[in-house]
């Protein structure tokens, strides 16, 4: 059976990070949503998202794939409802279809979900929901696998099993406390000396935490990044860059990101209250619900070093932000500059700038990637002409 993870009407709620990829390619936890379903189904796992996306994500053309929302992340409760589901039946919570069986006389049959499911609403929820999706991905990860064994320079705090250090991880003289929540550090990635490390936590392949980090969980970082200072509850998609001292928190950083030396984000009002940040389903300012949420950015975009980011800034795709002071709190894709004024950022020049990152990873830059972000651009292009809104 083919799976096919497709997109509802609150897509949106997951911009910037959904203009570059549909909603199941979200990492949360340590897999991104469609790998989980990919691992717990034994399936090929497709994509029904928005057109200009599907050249590098690809929809099924099967007319009895399995349909399951791409909000939807799996346990073990709502997936044996989801494989129990017949021929024209479909998976209900309340108004959310959660999956489908669909027939060829188009008939259906609802089926009732009585479970609460771990369904996300917004891009904040990456980070808040972060913690139960790591617990999830370990059970899954760790299946009929043995840790490596950790080397003596090291220390563990808390229940041992619940620290898995994948085969070529180099891990030394640091500490780790899995009181709260399992550690998963995978292959061929590196933990520098001195590094403190709370989970629930994931370290991707290939990545690395320079000596003396500080880690607090619930994090995720992906694979190829680099990663030092101060990170908290955070998620980083992958082959993105914070490598230096700052302070992230309550944050979400796409791919292809990189964060100036001494780059720090506010998670906290200074009044305690609600934290507002740019919705692009609201094309305005709209309350979080939350008292804690730091930077929300998308792919591409990069700041220089000691930028200071307000509490709930959101940064668009191939964004470059410079300069002294805050930058805006709302700061368009395609943009360069600042505290003082930002400019466009034409698309070439952004097309020049990730194929020199994508080479230093010995990637090419496909032209259906680059026919991707030419249209992000464009679609962006109404954010870049309109005068800058209230914050609060």
């Amino acid at each position: 059976m083919q799976i096919v993870l497709f997109e509802d009407k609150k897509w949106s709620h997951f911009l910037p990070l959904v203009y570059t990829r549909p909603v199941a390619d979200l990492r949360i936890g340590i897999l991104k949503i469609s790998e989980k379903y990919q691992r717990l189904f034994d399936a090929d796992v497709f994509h029904e998202t928005r057109l200009y996306l599907r050249e590098l994500f690809p929809d099924c053309t099967s007319a009895d794939a399995l349909r399951i929302n791409a909000r939807l992340i799996p346990d073990a409760q709502v997936i044996a409802a989801i494989k129990k589901l017949e021929v024209n039946q479909t998976l209900k919570h309340n108004e959310t279809t959660l999956a489908m069986r669909e027939s060829a006389d188009g008939s259906e049959t609802i089926v009732s979900y009585d479970g609460t499911p771990l369904l996300l609403e917004a891009v904040t929820d990456l980070f808040t929901q972060n913690g139960a999706a790591l617990k999830l991905d370990f059970e899954l990860m760790i299946a009929g696998r043995t840790s490596d064994r950790l080397h003596e320079s090291n220390m563990i705090i808390g229940p041992q099993e619940l620290l898995y250090v994948a085969p070529g991880a180099k891990v030394y003289a640091s500490t780790f406390n899995t009181m709260d929540g399992p550690i998963y550090i995978d292959a061929d990635s590196e933990v520098m000396e001195g590094s403190h490390v709370r989970g629930p936590f994931y370290l991707g392949e290939h990545s690395t935490l320079k000596m003396a980090s500080k880690i607090y969980g619930p994090t995720t970082i992906g694979p190829h990044c680099k990663v030092g200072g101060e990170v908290s509850n955070s998620v980083i998609m992958g082959y993105s860059n914070k490598a230096h001292d700052g302070f992230i928190g309550n944050t979400v950083l796409g791919e292809w990101c990189n964060l100036g030396a001494d780059t720090n984000t506010s998670n906290l009002k200074n009044n305690y209250g609600k934290v507002r940040t740019w919705s692009y389903a609201h094309n305005g300012y709209a309350d979080t619900g939350l008292t804690f949420c730091g930077l929300l950015m998308g792919d591409h975009s990069k700041c220089g070093i000691n930028t200071m980011f307000n509490t709930g800034t959101v940064v668009g795709v191939c964004a470059n932000i410079f300069g002294g002071s805050f930058p805006p709190k709302h700061i368009p894709s395609f943009t360069w500059g600042g505290s003082e004024g930002f400019q466009e950022y034409e698309i070439g020049k952004a097309l020049e700038t990730a194929m020199r990152v994508y080479e230093r990873r010995g990637i090419k830059l496909s032209p259906a990637m680059s026919h991707m972000l030419t249209e992000v651009f464009n679609n962006t292009a109404p954010q870049r002409r309109e005068p800058p809104q209230s914050q609060e």
